[in-house]
C-alpha cells in the first residue's frame, strides 16, 4: 500500500538569523524567521509526512507556543516524525520538493541537503528531488522578502 502526501512553508527573510535550509547553513546576510530554526524545506518535508499518515499538522504536533521548539534545530523535528513513519509501518520510497527563493541561489547547496535529509530519512540520495525556483522578482519570495518551499513524499507499507 503506498500513502502519499504534500507539504509547503513559508517564512519572512530577516536580518540577524542563520539561514538553514534542508538542515544545511547557507551564506546569506539574511536567515529566516521562526519559532524555530524556520527551515522552511524540512517544515514542508514533515507537513508531506503527516499528510500522508492523515496526521495533524506541523504546526499542532509542535507548536510555536510550546518553549521546548524554540530555536530548535529542525532536523529534530525531522527525525521525530520519521519515527513516526516507522511507528505506522512505512518507509518512504521517493521525495520531489522545490525551494521557491528569488536568492540567495540555492544550487551549490543541494547535494548537501540530499545528503543530510538521506542519513535522516534512511533513504538514498538519488531518491530526494530538491529543485530551485525563483519568483521573477514577482510576490514577497520575489522581492527577496520570503523564503517558500513545497514537497510531495511516497511512503510505501512494509512488507
Amino acid at each position: 500500500m503506498y500513502r502519499i502526501g504534500t507539504g509547503y512553508d513559508i517564512h519572512k527573510l530577516i536580518e540577524g538569523r542563520d539561514l538553514i535550509i534542508g538542515g544545511v547553513k547557507i551564506t546569506h546576510e539574511k536567515g529566516l524567521l521562526g519559532h524555530s530554526d524556520a527551515d522552511v524545506l524540512i517544515h514542508a518535508l514533515i507537513d508531506a509526512m503527516l499528510g500522508a499518515l492523515a496526521l495533524d499538522d506541523i504546526g499542532t504536533l509542535f507548536p510555536d507556543t510550546d518553549a521546548n521548539y524554540k530555536n530548535i534545530d529542525s532536523t529534530i523535528l525531522l527525525k521525530k516524525v520519521f519515527e513516526l513513519v516507522k511507528e505506522k509501518g512505512y518507509s518512504i520510497v521517493n521525495i520531489d520538493s522545490n525551494i521557491i527563493a528569488q536568492e540567495p541561489k540555492m544550487m551549490p547547496y543541494i547535494p548537501k541537503m540530499k545528503t543530510a535529509l538521506a542519513k535522516i530519512l534512511e533513504i538514498e540520495p538519488q531518491n530526494i528531488s530538491i529543485k530551485a525556483k525563483t519568483k521573477e522578482n514577482l510576490d514577497a519570495v520575489g522581492q527577496k522578502l520570503a523564503i517558500e518551499a513545497n514537497a510531495v513524499i511516497l511512503l510505501e507499507k512494509n512488507s
